[in-house]
């Protein structure tokens, strides 16, 4: 089953949402969104464990 993931989820105010076959995939758009639009070059230890708790099944 696909994984999914919204920025609001976790409290952003961002309109991002990503989908994908694999968690490791949805978590490599992840990672280049949170570069791209958030200006993070890493996404730390916290803010990872929420987006991790934030991904549903699709």
């Amino acid at each position: 089953m696909a994984k999914a993931f919204a920025c609001k989820d976790i409290g952003m105010s961002c309109g991002f949402k990503a989908r994908a076959d694999s968690e490791e995939e949805l978590m490599s758009k992840i990672a280049a969104h949170a570069k791209k639009a958030h200006g993070m070059a890493t996404i730390d230890a916290a803010t990872m464990a929420k987006v991790k708790a934030a991904i549903r099944e699709a």
